[in-house]
């Protein structure tokens, strides 16, 4: 069966609100302040959160030790408020539901800790469009190891020489290269057309243009 599977941060819904407010949440009980802006951030709240506690861990020269202590408190904030500004792209629901209607499997693959994920596209209300959840600790290796996409793949129910992987960043196209499945960027990001750096076999502008595009690279 011909297959799309989806990253979810930065590709299926914008959660860079939430995950910075989460990291935030982290440098004010240390007595830092807010030390990620919502905006200038988003393309590191994107590569997750130890990215984030880095990044502003370094701008307030605080050790990176703190880094690996606040990381579980980012998790259990982030898991309490998981939904509070985060919102689908437009589009990407009635783009879902036409790959369905079309014969499609699908499923999710992300580096986001699996049962965040779960959660995340309930809250959402559109985990039962998806056969296949697979997290960054679903396995013992996350993206761009092939492991998570070929089971996110084997899980749907598709054919891994039949398949699209829509994505965001670097990882997504690494991953797609140690799997050969053709990769899609989304161009509605933090960087925009800016992916296009990144080579991936094609980019996406907007969701109305994903059936197409699928449609180009696997029929």
């Amino acid at each position: 069966m011909k297959c799309v599977i989806f990253d979810l941060d930065g590709t299926l819904a914008d959660t860079s609100g939430d995950l910075i407010a989460a990291a935030n949440a982290c440098f004010r009980a240390r007595g830092l302040g807010d030390l990620l802006d919502r905006e200038a951030d988003q393309l590191t709240a994107f590569h997750g959160g130890r990215a984030m506690l880095t990044l502003g861990f370094e701008r307030a020269g605080v050790d990176l030790a703190a880094v690996d202590e606040d990381y579980p408190r980012l998790l259990e904030h982030y898991r309490d408020n998981i939904d509070v500004h985060t919102q689908l792209y437009p589009g990407a629901v009635e783009a879902v539901k036409a790959l369905r209607a079309e014969g499609y499997a699908l499923g999710v693959c992300t580096n986001k800790p699996e049962a965040l994920a779960e959660l995340l596209l309930q809250k959402l209300g559109v985990r039962d469009l998806f056969a296949s959840l697979v997290g960054a600790d679903t396995f013992p290796v996350r993206k761009p190891d092939p492991v998570p996409l070929v089971a996110a793949v084997e899980r749907a129910g598709g054919d891994l020489a039949k398949t699209v992987l829509i994505g965001d960043t670097e990882t997504d196209v690494k991953t797609g290269d140690a799997t050969g499945v053709p990769v899609v960027l989304v161009a509605f990001g933090p960087e925009g057309t800016g992916v296009a750096r990144l080579t991936p076999d094609a980019l996406l502008p907007e969701y109305g243009q994903l059936g197409r595009i699928v449609e180009v690279l696997i029929g």
